[in-house]
């Protein structure tokens, strides 16, 4: 008995081995999935100095995406839902910026043909990263939302977690905004994407969109 043991330990070890790192991974991923970008700080008013056109009588959504940004797939669902339950109500632009690139490189990503498929929606490329530094945007996915009269009402992010699509904060308080008009204290939520901006050396190595390919 005690020799069969011994015969069959290696492949107990190479078991525990492989649980382990499953766990292991299983939990990076989770920590990675559930950790929130750094977003910047959006202007309390629509800026003036901004090249979109803010149209009047609507609430105007405005998100700002990497081309490359995985996490931000989920985001676009989000901005279906949005576009669908809100049609007439909310008028919507997604600026595509990726520094180092052209607009023809982010017009062949996938999330911009998705995204100048979405009715409602306007599709524009930030050149040098203007429009993006005017509105404050580090995070592939931030999001603001200005009322009626050009004041932000909501910044932060419309998914629950980097790539999930689903029930969240975000996506409930813009609908909330808007259909019931009665905007208190802006609303916040975390933002779960990618860096907008040249990362850092550990940045490169969490953010897969500014992996070398």
């Amino acid at each position: 008995m005690m020799y069969s043991f011994l015969r069959r330990m290696p492949i107990l070890l190479v078991g525990l081995v492989w649980a382990g790192l499953i766990l292991f991974g299983g939990r990076t991923l989770l920590n990675y999935e559930g950790t929130a970008g750094t977003p910047g700080s959006p202007p309390s008013r629509w800026p003036s100095s901004s090249r979109i056109t803010r149209p009047n009588g609507k609430f105007v959504l405005v998100m700002f995406a990497h081309p490359n940004c995985p996490c931000t797939r989920a985001g676009m669902t989000e901005i279906e839902i949005l576009m669908a339950q809100l049609q007439g109500k909310l008028a919507a632009f997604l600026v595509f910026s990726k520094p180092a690139s052209g607009e023809e490189e982010a017009e062949a990503a996938s999330l911009w043909k998705r995204a100048a498929r979405i009715p409602g929606v306007s599709v524009s490329y930030d050149d040098r990263g203007a429009e993006t530094d005017r509105f404050g945007a580090r995070v592939s996915g931030q999001t603001m939302l200005y009322d009626l009269d050009g004041k932000l009402v909501f910044s932060g992010g419309i998914t629950a977690a980097r790539g999930h699509e689903g029930d969240n904060d975000g996506v409930d308080g813009i609908i909330s905004l808007v259909t019931e008009s009665d905007v208190g204290t802006p609303i916040h939520t975390p933002v779960f994407g990618c860096a907008l901006y040249d990362p850092s050396a550990k940045t490169l190595t969490e953010d897969s969109s500014w992996k070398k390919r």
